[in-house]
């Protein structure tokens, strides 16, 4: 682990891991807690990401072992890392798979300003449909309303961004 930050063992002594490793979920922790907390030895492995000193992400895990001197004695962490690699993030979705061709002029309309009802009768839809495509787009992106949903939109480029009416990218 020392060797990823090009440094010694002993220079990682009393340090928080938490400063230099993300766990994937911390009910991962949960384990090593309970461990500390009842005074069990054993080996809990956590996977891990963690930003090199060059920049890059990187993964892997990172095995946790409870140790002591005797078994009344203050216990210690000992850590060690399998590093698994860089992290290679997916590629980036083309605009055009993020939405239907359908949801793409719901929302250029919506984005224009155009009332539900209006958005219903130019796309061929009833107002409940439309409004089932809004929400629907909602959920997926995480955003609370109409405007956000517009937003959202424009930032992952479904929308064309220097297009008056608004239209799709």
């Amino acid at each position: 682990m020392a060797a990823e930050w090009g440094t010694l063992p002993s220079q990682l002594r009393g340090r928080n891991a938490l400063d230099f490793f993300r766990p994937r979920s911390s009910d991962q922790l949960h384990p090593v807690v309970e461990a500390l907390r009842r005074r069990r030895r054993s080996r809990y492995p956590v996977e891990v990401r963690w930003s090199a000193p060059g920049g890059s992400e990187r993964h892997g895990e990172m095995t946790v072992d409870v140790v002591s001197e005797a078994p009344d004695a203050e216990t210690a962490l000992l850590l060690l890392l399998n590093v698994l690699g860089d992290v290679t993030e997916p590629a980036e979705k083309p605009a055009t798979d993020l939405v239907s061709p359908v949801e793409a002029r719901i929302l250029a309309l919506a984005a224009g300003g155009v009332t539900t009802a209006q958005i219903a009768k130019s796309v061929g839809l009833t107002v409940d449909g439309v409004n089932y495509h809004l929400q629907r787009m909602s959920r997926r992106w995480r955003v609370p309303n109409r405007t956000a949903l517009v937003a959202r939109a424009y930032v992952l480029g479904v929308l064309k961004p220097a297009a008056w009416p608004p239209e799709p990218a």
